[in-house]
């Protein structure tokens, strides 16, 4: 999934045209689908469209202005960072596309608008970014944290959005604000900041809960995966204190029907 939105200044003719497979169209809560021999054009952008891959596509793109390699370069080698980082912090190297995945489901269900979703594909993936200007000695210390470092591991959700507000890119600096809020919690006892209810966006509440949740199920160096009614008990017992309460219906409900 990625997107295009206007920008000021921004006259760039964006054309793509369908080779193989094909993609769907999101504009606000509008869909549509582009097949095969089809294809779009905005001169300039002036919504915000979302294009995400039915299946295995095959597109041409073209822009009169060089910006979709730099953006696909860049987000790249961020998700790389985020795996590596994952993978230092005793996760499996499939723990972000399992976020991504879960995350993306919810957001869907919850019929969330084309920029809420981007912004979700994203910041799902890279929750965790921050977690590069950690300490290896903190982010692998097998024993509990002290205070002191406790206060540092914090600070992982704001380095997050310090690393993609640098690349410069509107579409990451965007999620760079849901990383920084993903350990919020619904009454206010979260960080950074203390936010709460709906000063929470809502992709960043759908992040904690997943991020909880495969945190509960997931084997770790140190300790057996629990199961997904183990889970789904813990999550339970914060519902409207840690986790936003409809959100985490929705997400309760759509687990059921997962393998």
């Amino acid at each position: 999934m990625w997107g295009i939105e206007p920008q000021e200044g921004w006259e760039a003719l964006e054309y793509l045209c369908v080779l193989s497979g094909e993609l769907i169209l999101r504009n606000g809560n509008d869909t549509k689908t582009i097949k095969k021999g089809s294809s779009f054009f905005r001169a300039p952008v002036e919504k915000h469209y979302v294009f995400e891959a039915a299946a295995a596509t095959e597109f041409l793109y073209v822009t009169s202005r060089q910006v979709f390699f730099h953006y696909s370069k860049v987000t790249k080698e961020m998700m790389e960072l985020s795996i590596s980082i994952e993978e230092k912090d005793g996760y499996t190297r499939d723990h972000c596309q399992r976020i991504n995945k879960l995350s993306m489901l919810v957001g869907k269900a919850l019929e969330l608008e084309s920029k809420q979703l981007v912004n979700l594909n994203l910041a799902s993936f890279l929750h965790d970014v921050g977690k590069l200007r950690i300490p290896l000695e903190i982010l692998q210390k097998p024993g509990k944290l002290t205070s002191e470092e406790w206060e540092i591991m914090k600070k992982h959700s704001a380095f997050g959005r310090e690393i993609l507000e640098e690349t410069g890119l509107p579409l990451l600096i965007d999620a760079g604000k849901v990383v920084e809020q993903h350990h919020e919690r619904f009454d206010g006892e979260g960080y950074p900041h203390g936010l709460k209810g709906s000063e929470i966006s809502t992709e960043a509440s759908i992040i904690s809960i997943i991020d909880a949740y495969d945190a509960i199920t997931s084997d770790r160096v140190y300790k057996r995966g629990r199961s997904k009614e183990e889970a789904k008990t813990e999550l339970l017992k914060c519902r409207g204190t840690m986790y936003h309460p409809e959100i985490l219906d929705v997400f309760l409900a759509l687990i059921d029907h997962l393998n």
